[in-house]
């Protein structure tokens, strides 16, 4: 992978001396990427504001994150995984997704009324999905109910939304928000933006709607058009954080997100460690434990009562480097967060049980330091 380098784009944003830091992490990284095949492709189910559906996850190899070049935010590793040089040809990009539909094919008795399209940085960025790729992309599945995608608040704009609401796709835009707290954002993450962004790229998102299209005459959308609106993504336990105050962070952040106009999904991400990061740095100095798995049921149980859906997908759930609990219970919370997402009951967490909830607790109630973790 070629050495990332800030561009006027980035330059002057987040933490320059993490971004430093960052891309020589980066640059340590030597594998290649084949632009005609998609970094991940799987079948599962999803709950939206218009119910439980089949969906299709597609992450796209492309060209990488530009704020991920620049340096990026310290827990995402997901740039290490794109394509050589920064660019992806549109005719490359279209022969991942025919791959992703074959799997489709090949895997499902019908196709899937929801389609995810993630590319571990901004699909409304034009750098890295070309306009003439996001087009197609929209005829591609218009046939289809709704369509999740994944950007930045920076790109998020309603012209390019309308590229998939007047195909009548219900179309949501997946933003990693990582929490409601601007100082969190800034220093432990390392975004750039403010959650004021954020309500923008909802105003955004739903200008293309085709009932803000009713409620203006000038609009040249098509009144019968499908809804947009906006999926936020927070990020339980970002570095430099102790297990309390990750909680309580999270538990406010998706109290506000589901407050705001436009954001009818709040998706609560726990940290887990991937390469080439700082997260991974400080995991491998002692400096960084993952999030407990009952940090996870314990914010979920306290905001179930929000108005709007709110889910968590604990990735590497059970090891080392993912959320985790003991071991021996790990499994047994994952199924029951897994129930929550698609039934948003919290009482599903009552009925499970295991004797290291009380260390757990323990680390709630005592902890101090984000830089000594109480337990591994």
């Amino acid at each position: 992978m070629s050495t990332p380098n800030p561009e006027v784009y980035e330059r002057g944003r987040g933490m320059d001396a993490h971004n430093a830091v960052m891309r020589e992490i980066r640059s340590r990284n030597r594998r290649t990427y084949d632009p005609r095949e998609p970094t991940r492709v799987w079948l599962d189910e999803d709950n939206t504001p218009s119910g439980v559906y089949q969906s299709l996850t597609i992450i796209l190899n492309t060209g990488g994150c530009r704020w991920a070049r620049a340096g990026g935010c310290t827990m995402c590793g997901y740039v290490a995984e794109s394509v050589e040089g920064g660019t992806v040809a549109h005719e490359d990009l279209m022969a991942q997704v025919e791959a992703c539909l074959e799997h489709e094919r090949e895997n499902a008795d019908e196709p899937s009324a929801l389609v995810k399209i993630y590319t571990s940085g901004s699909f409304l960025d034009e750098r890295e999905v070309p306009a003439e790729t996001r087009s197609a992309v929209a005829e591609t599945f218009a046939d289809r109910e709704r369509i999740v995608l994944e950007s930045l608040p920076d790109f998020v704009d309603r012209e390019k939304l309308r590229d998939f609401t007047d195909r009548g796709l219900d179309t949501d835009v997946a933003i990693g928000l990582e929490t409601a707290t601007d100082r969190v954002r800034h220093d432990c993450v390392n975004k750039y933006f403010d959650f004021a962004d954020f309500e923008a790229a909802c105003a955004e998102a739903e200008a293309a709607s085709g009932s803000d299209a009713d409620a203006d005459p000038d609009s040249d959308a098509d009144p019968g058009t499908a809804s947009a609106g906006v999926k936020a993504y927070l990020l339980l336990k970002p570095p430099f954080l102790t297990e309390c105050e990750a909680i309580e962070d999270m538990k406010r952040s998706i109290r506000r997100c589901a407050a705001v106009d436009g954001c009818h999904t709040v998706s609560m991400n726990p940290t887990n460690v991937q390469r080439y990061t700082m997260v991974e740095e400080l995991y491998h100095a002692g400096g960084y434990r993952p999030p407990w798995l009952w940090s996870v049921a314990e914010v979920l149980r306290d905001t179930a009562d929000v108005d709007g859906i709110v889910v968590s997908d604990p990735v590497g759930h059970g090891s080392d480097r993912g959320p985790h609990n003991c071991g021996e219970c790990d499994d047994r919370v994952q199924t029951a967060v897994k129930d929550f997402d698609l039934r948003q009951d919290p009482t599903v967490f009552e009925q499970v049980s295991c004797e290291c909830r009380a260390t757990w607790e323990a680390v709630v109630d005592r902890e101090r330091s984000y830089g000594l973790p109480l337990t591994r």
